[in-house]
């Protein structure tokens, strides 16, 4: 992740920051070029600058495969086979990283036949002194979202990721291109740096906003031969390189590209670079065959390659733009003969399965070992036994997989047992595929295996010449069975959209001779899950929407981390956890303070609406809290609502009780306050003017009902010094305490604590703050007497009047 990007396998890709690409694509282009080739461009038009940064090549094992950025020069104006297409999606708001659901996804599609891509990445900020230049990193895939991982967190076991592709924007605008680019879904991911542990209130901070918005250009051929089985398709190379492709059918097991007959302006030597498949990220294993020597033939030889589509093949020449090569393009493939189980459905009868109690497997009898053995020397070499799958759709992005009339797959020595798992829906590609595999440990040896690889668009069927599970164009992921291990997972986050194929097959090593006439039965799971379990016990699997479409990812609490909340490294204790929930949910009881003063002093409303925030305060943290500590006696987001309307109308009659205001006044503004931060609330509960905005009208009213009474009174209210040192002082200075505390001091870390000292000091201001009682009216009673002015006496009497 240190990196700006990786390169695996065959692949050598290299990416080139450049803003000024392709001429052909500049032309279409609505808005100026941002600036020179290979630089970034800060500010408006005319400001460009050198870029203080640069993508570095990917390092790469092998000198065949494809360029990223390789060719930026355009398409040359005279080769009319080109044509150009722009696609754009709407800007996103990015946001600083927390969780995957912080990060921006856009989702583009890229046409069949193309030859380049490029994205155009541009980010606007405001020019507020609050905004600064900060470092975007943005990510790119092909098949399915990016898997990130920008805090460094662990991954669940076994769980196999590939290193993303990715790049760090330093400027507003930047560029990257991709030759011979994989036609179908394309992800590109962006956010800000990780966010910080301080919990800042909304509307309080000024904050800045960054928008960013790819657009992705595409060159496309409209003019492509088609290259058929074993047909010499004669080429002739001058300035324009020449566009092929093949179809490669289901059940190919392998290819082979051969260029004949090449002559270079009549000498022999064939100075062409053949380039064979798409280029994929974040890795990739595009084929690049340079034919230089002597020989007249030059051929490619591809095992599995990807089946049921159409394979690019690009032919250019190294001989100069003026110097005619001339040659013939052959292809041959290889069909797979496949011994399909489900063509003859076993009677049960001949089954004959008995259920072994101890494990749960189902273990077929000995006929039906015999006449898998049979069949299969009977009819001739297979290079594969094919089980059908029914695939079950669950819910959204949840899918389960099970082998068809039979739960057990037989697993031989000599040709492979294939499963296929179609993920090629478009919807498939957000969750998590989980596979498990488990064998009885009677039936596999000391010296045998039972090797699974687990490829997309073609299986892996070489078992007896390699075990790295790598086809034409895919690096496969390993699995391992043997007497020791009996069980094998493995979890695949955000799976390409493909058709996967799950391929087992026994192997012996070290005695070849065990493996001849043994037989293994494997159980397997498959399944494809929106979150790996659920994202545990600490954390909350959420569906992601964009456009349409839908992925999903872990909201983790209680400090747990990581994809599926498995990472532990800032974890709380079942301690800490019962702490902090006793620290938030006890400190409200410091509200009783108010409550006894107000019954005291005779201020019943008041008393009631400190008794409601006590009681939805502690049940509200009692129900937020993550982990065990977890008490939810209603609805989480009314008892949320619920707190936050408390808080906002306790502090709204503790300041209007301090206005002295008649109690027809009062009782007015009281139930006009609760309505309007009942509908505040309703249109954005966490707006911090939602709750100041009515404290500050009733600040003033207050402060103009005491100067009133100081201009009427010829002397400071209140006229006590004692109510100012006693009572006035310690109040405003806990109250101002709460409030700093509230808007600059509560983090991630420390919320437990600050928060509970928040509870505390707002009800002991408001203990503090109340205003005395009269002085006639005794304490702990009521008011026994209601002022009858003489309409309210005279409804009264005619009431009673008409009555009787």
């Amino acid at each position: 992740m240190g990196r700006a990007g990786t390169g695996t396998g065959g692949a050598a890709v290299a990416v080139a920051v450049a803003v000024a690409g392709p001429l052909l694509l500049l032309l279409l282009l609505a808005r100026p070029p941002p600036g020179a080739a290979g630089d970034s461009q800060k500010g408006g038009p005319g400001s460009a600058r050198p870029a203080p940064w640069r993508v570095p090549p990917l390092p790469s094992s092998s000198s065949q495969g494809a360029q990223v950025g390789q060719d930026r020069r355009a398409p040359r104006r005279g080769d009319v086979r080109l044509v150009s297409e722009q696609f754009s999606q709407s800007p996103q708001k990015l946001s600083f990283y927390s969780w995957y659901g912080s990060a921006r996804l856009f989702h583009f599609r890229v046409p069949p036949d193309a030859v380049l891509l490029r994205w155009l990445l541009q980010v606007s900020w405001g020019s507020s002194p609050t905004c600064t230049n900060v470092e975007i990193t943005v990510y790119f895939r092909y098949g399915a979202p990016p898997v990130i991982n920008p805090l460094g967190t662990s991954f669940p076991a076994n769980t196999s990721v590939q290193p993303s592709f990715f790049i760090k924007m330093l400027q507003s605008n930047a560029s990257v291109n991709i030759s011979h680019p994989a036609p179908g879904d394309w992800f590109v991911v962006a956010h800000l740096p990780p966010s910080s542990q301080k919990i800042e209130v909304k509307d309080f901070v000024p904050t800045c906003a960054y928008v960013f918005q790819p657009d992705m250009l595409v060159v496309r051929v409209v003019e492509v031969s088609v290259l058929e089985p074993d047909v010499p398709l004669p080429q002739n190379l001058l300035s324009h390189p020449s566009y092929l492709k093949i179809f490669v059918p289901k059940y190919t097991q392998e290819l082979r590209l051969e260029l004949q007959g090449c002559v270079s302006n009549g000498s022999l030597g064939c100075p062409v670079r053949l380039t064979v498949g798409s280029a994929t990220l974040p890795s990739n294993f595009q084929k690049v065959l340079t034919c230089t020597g002597p020989t007249q033939a030059c051929r490619l030889l591809l095992p599995s390659p990807p089946w049921d589509r159409w394979l690019q093949v690009t032919a250019k020449s190294l001989a100069g733009p003026h110097v005619s090569v001339a040659f013939s393009a052959v292809a041959a493939l290889t069909a797979c003969r496949v011994w399909n189980m489900n063509v003859q459905p076993l009677l049960p009868s001949s089954l004959n399965q008995s259920c072994n109690i101890s494990t749960g497997l189902m273990s077929p009898s000995p006929s039906y070992q015999d006449q898998g053995r049979n069949s299969r020397l009977d009819n001739g070499p297979f290079c594969l036994m094919s089980y059908a799958v029914t695939r079950e759709d669950v819910d959204v992005v949840s899918v389960r997989f099970r082998p068809l009339d039979r739960v057990l797959v037989l697993v031989q020595s000599d040709t492979p047992s294939v499963m296929q798992l179609y993920l090629n829906t478009g919807m498939d590609s957000g969750g998590s595929l989980t596979i498990s595999l488990w064998a009885n440990q009677s039936l596999i040896t000391k010296n045998s295996w039972v090797v699974a690889c687990v490829n997309a668009a073609s299986p892996f069927l070489s078992f007896n010449t390699s075990l790295n599970c790598t086809t034409a164009f895919f690096q496969g992921y390993p699995l391992f069975l043997s007497a020791s291990s009996r069980e094998a997972n493995l979890i695949i986050p955000y799976p390409e959209t493909d058709t996967w194929y799950l391929s087992l097959q026994l192997v012996c090593p070290e005695s070849p001779e065990e493996c001849v006439e043994a037989v293994v039965f494997v159980e397997s799971a498959l399944s494809l899950v929106p979150c790996l379990h659920d994202c545990g016990p600490y954390g909350q699997c959420l569906l992601l929407r964009r456009h349409g479409y839908l992925y999903a990812g872990c909201s983790c609490k209680a400090g747990w981390r990581g994809w599926s909340c498995t990472d532990n490294s800032t974890a709380q204790t079942v301690a800490q956890q019962k702490a902090a929930a006793l620290l938030l949910t006890l400190s409200n009881l410091l509200f009783l303070a108010p409550i006894a003063v107000s019954v005291y002093r005779s201020l019943l409303v008041e008393a009631a609406v400190y008794a409601y925030t006590m009681f939805f305060s502690t049940f509200y943290h009692a129900c937020d809290q993550p982990g065990e500590a977890v008490l939810c006696i209603l609805n989480y987001d009314t008892l949320q609502y619920c707190d936050f309307l408390g808080s906002g109308v306790s502090m709204w009659v503790t300041i209007l009780c301090m206005a002295r205001l008649k109690a027809a006044l009062k009782y007015v503004l009281y139930l006009l306050g609760t309505l309007v931060f009942a509908m505040s609330l309703q249109l954005d509960r966490r707006g911090a003017w939602n709750t100041m905005g009515p404290c500050l009208f009733a600040f003033v009213v207050m402060v103009t009902m005491w100067v009133y009474r100081c201009g009427h009174r010829r002397q400071c209210y209140p006229t006590s010094w004692q109510r100012w040192v006693f009572y006035l002082l310690p109040g405003i200075s806990m109250a101002t305490v709460a409030l700093a505390i509230y808007t600059s001091m509560m983090t991630s870390d420390n919320y437990y604590y600050t928060h509970s000292i928040w509870h505390m000091l707002l009800a002991g201001s408001a203990a503090f703050l109340l205003p005395p009682r009269d002085k006639h009216t005794e304490p702990w009673a009521c008011s026994k007497k209601l002022t009858c002015h003489y309409q309210i006496c005279k409804n009264h009497r005619e009431e009673l009047y008409t009555v009787t």
